[in-house]
């Protein structure tokens, strides 16, 4: 093909990672950028450090507290940061749930939904545990997992799905045994939020999510070090008629001990942002009191960087650029003539290849 220019059409946050990636040494100028995304396109992404291996840890923890808790039950337990939880089989094959709230501000809680995104659907050791947005921080660190089984893919049993699906009038489920155990600390069932599933082999097939079952033995545990004072919430699943438990409800053994030095070397670095916002930084920092919804006659829209706006940038390209462009295949998607389209989709899936932190949190290394 013959040399051209393309233009391509960037908004205003768009341009800036762009510019940030070019002052970090990238590329020169925005040309010479879309140049290396369309000679890189299609390369295997940049290789990150492999995580070092977890090994258990030989030092003995002070322990401060131990209970059982038996099938159908859960505790709300109060973990200060620097403690360390272990729910741990006592029969084996026993799936466990696991919520948390921030201690001193319960709207602060366990996200699996961020989590999955961090460290995909089956977290281990060295995995954190993230909160929600706005706040999203580190909760929880993985510390020990003597399995390996974990699951932040599917969402906690309740009453409805066995009385929907299997007919019962009552049954124990995750959800209701949850509302139960936080009701000591004046949490309502509407303050239930998905699961940590302890225990639980999923996997994906044929675009759905499935449930195996489990092979876990007397002693296998799972170590979790709080990095912030937190309300702990464990429970023992109330799935005895599917694979989860292997259609069975056994006790769980649940510790809490002082972490060691070792423990706590354990904890990576974890950038604070600005975009980790807490009730002092919310435009409505109160929370309702009353539940009906009306208008606020004041309210004023205030969106992030909004309006967009857009810029067209002339990208001139020689004849092995507009080959390259071509070859990509991606004008079966935006069209024939849309090369600003398929320039912009070929530097930005080629940031996300190179530059992407795995952690989500961090600026990215050029």
């Amino acid at each position: 093909m013959t040399a051209r220019t393309v233009t391509m059409t960037l908004n205003q946050q768009q341009l800036e990672l762009l510019l940030r990636t070019i002052d970090q040494g990238a590329a020169p100028d925005l040309a010479a950028l879309a140049k290396r995304a369309l000679r890189e396109h299609g390369l295997p992404a940049a290789p990150k450090a492999a995580p070092a291996a977890w090994q258990p840890l030989s030092e003995t923890r002070e322990l401060l507290h131990e209970l059982v808790l038996e099938p159908g039950t859960g505790k709300a337990l109060e973990v200060l940061k620097g403690q360390v939880i272990r729910i741990e089989q006592v029969e084996g094959n026993q799936c466990a749930d696991f919520n948390c709230f921030n201690l001193h501000d319960y709207r602060e809680f366990m996200h699996t939904g961020r989590t999955r995104t961090v460290h995909g659907l089956n977290p281990g050791p060295g995995d954190l545990l993230w909160s929600a947005p706005p706040r999203e921080r580190a909760m929880m660190l993985i510390l020990e997992d003597t399995v390996r089984c974990n699951d932040v893919m599917f969402p906690r049993c309740s009453a409805y799905l066995y009385e929907s699906a299997y007919g019962f009038a009552a049954h124990t489920n995750c959800h209701d045994i949850q509302a139960e155990a936080q009701r000591e600390y004046g949490l309502t069932p509407d303050d239930v939020h998905d699961s940590f599933n302890l225990f639980m082999r999923t996997e994906v097939h044929s675009g759905r999510g499935h449930i195996h079952r489990q092979d876990s033995k007397p002693g296998d545990h799972v170590d979790l070090l709080a990095l912030m004072d937190v309300l702990a919430v464990p429970n023992v699943c109330g799935a005895d008629i599917m694979r989860t438990s292997n259609f069975a409800l056994k006790p769980l053994k649940v510790s809490i001990f002082q972490a060691t030095p070792a423990d706590l070397a354990r904890v990576p670095h974890i950038p604070q942002l600005k975009s980790q916002r807490t009730p002092a930084d919310f435009r409505q920092p109160q929370i309702k009191a009353d539940r009906e919804l009306k208008r606020d006659p004041a309210y004023r829209p205030m969106f992030t960087n909004v309006p967009l706006r857009s810029q067209c940038w002339d990208i001139p390209l020689d004849a092995d650029d507009c080959d390259r462009l071509q070859a990509t295949g991606l004008h079966t998607i935006y069209g024939e003539g849309n090369d600003g389209d398929v320039l912009r989709d070929v530097i930005f899936s080629w940031w996300e290849s190179r530059f992407l932190g795995a952690a989500g949190a961090g600026a990215p290394a050029i």
